[in-house]
């Protein structure tokens, strides 16, 4: 099966969808898929997998070229990965199942209507997503909640929900210490290390974690948070904005010293500071969800980890055994389950198992497997609809 994976963003590009594309990508290949990604000018070809770097501008005239292009590889399907501000925030994406002459799917890893291209009226957000799902050959969400948001709408031909997995394996460099690694961060052994992993966008509640820091700092808890990763993603303007602010919010705090960073750095890098962390605290303002890549790294390495309430019920979650629940936005009730763990390690230990167990459900072959089986069931029955 000749597939075309088609992402606003990818590797060297700094972006979760970019990374969950290269890390599908493989997985697919491994499983004998003939794997085309089609992106941006600025991304990079990446074994085991066909890149092709072709697009400038992500307007109108993207789509013919995706669609010649697809024509000349003689692709079998088109499988959109759909993040509105990986496109620019601009509306010509949605409309590429029209014109892109072969079986189009799409992967949602976000449907939040607030944040696709702001400047357009809540009709056109709508309509532009609906369309976008109803055009498709079949659509696939990250999680459940975005799942029977889709089929509420009753918009999709053939829907399923495909979990991602992580895109940091744990492998750390070769003859990693994890003592060591700590002291030459600054970490004395009777400090509890907090990590936060990922981009410092809005949506995931960074100045709530440095206000909960804050009042740490004032009771004088043994305590530092590492900021793993970047600060800022290549496709959202706005996360350059906000770390800023968060930044003027640490300096306000007298916080510098208690912060510590590791900047943009390579995969086992990024394993490393996972596994010397603590506790891994993701803030998420909307609540915890399956479609989150951090949320998934901190699983795959058995982090204890500190997060918010779904919004929707998420039965895989259970506060105090593979994960630490509190309400979003709530820097006094992160505190809380922060002193709970710094003298706990019976406690830290159990929330590490749960991680590591609930991790086995987000295998990479696993998901390649699903999702093949979904292309050949929904192209078959859009077929079978064709000829009826």
């Amino acid at each position: 099966m000749r597939l075309g994976l088609l992402t606003g963003e990818y590797p060297p590009q700094h972006g979760g969808v970019g990374d969950y594309t290269h890390a599908l990508a493989a997985a697919l290949a491994a499983q004998g898929a003939d794997v085309h990604i089609i992106t941006h000018q600025r991304a990079r070809g990446l074994a085991p997998v066909t890149v092709h770097p072709v697009i400038g501008r992500w307007g109108w005239g993207a789509l013919l070229q995706v669609r010649a292009l697809a024509r000349r590889l003689k692709l079998d399907l088109l499988h959109i990965q759909y993040q509105a501000a990986a496109y620019g925030l601009s509306v010509p994406i949605h409309l590429l199942p029209d014109v892109a002459g072969l079986p189009t799917f799409v992967t949602f890893h976000d449907l939040r209507e607030p944040y696709l291209f702001p400047k357009a009226g809540a009709r056109l957000r709508r309509w532009a997503v609906n369309h976008l799902a109803a055009r498709a050959v079949g659509v696939i969400t990250t999680d459940r909640p975005d799942q029977r948001e889709l089929a509420s709408r009753g918009v999709a031909r053939a829907l399923t929900s495909i979990p991602i997995g992580s895109n940091i394996a744990p492998a750390p460099p070769a003859g990693y210490d994890r003592g060591q690694w700590r002291l030459a961060l600054g970490v004395q052994p009777a400090e509890l290390l907090l990590g936060y992993f990922g981009f410092l966008n809005q949506s995931k509640g960074g100045d709530t974690l440095i206000s909960a820091l804050a009042l740490l700092a004032d009771r004088r808890a043994a305590a530092k948070l590492l900021l793993i990763g970047g600060a800022a993603g290549a496709s959202d303007p706005t996360d350059a904005a906000f770390a800023a602010q968060l930044e003027r919010q640490i300096k306000r705090h007298g916080l510098e010293d208690r912060i510590l960073r590791t900047g943009f750095v390579a995969p086992d890098q990024v394993s490393a500071a996972l596994l010397a962390c603590d506790a891994v605290v993701l803030p998420y303002r909307d609540g915890v969800s399956f479609r989150r890549g951090s949320l998934l790294a901190a699983l795959a390495h058995g982090c204890p980890i500190i997060t918010t309430t779904p919004a929707q019920p998420m039965p895989e979650l259970h506060d105090g055994e593979n994960v630490r629940l509190v309400p979003p936005e709530s820097a006094p009730a992160l505190v809380l389950a922060v002193t709970s763990l710094l003298d706990a390690p019976a406690l830290r230990a159990q929330l590490s198992r749960g991680a590591q167990a609930l991790a086995a459900r987000f295998d990479w072959a696993a998901i390649a497997a699903e999702t093949l089986n979904f292309y050949r069931a929904s192209a078959g029955r859009a077929s079978h609809h064709a000829r009826g």
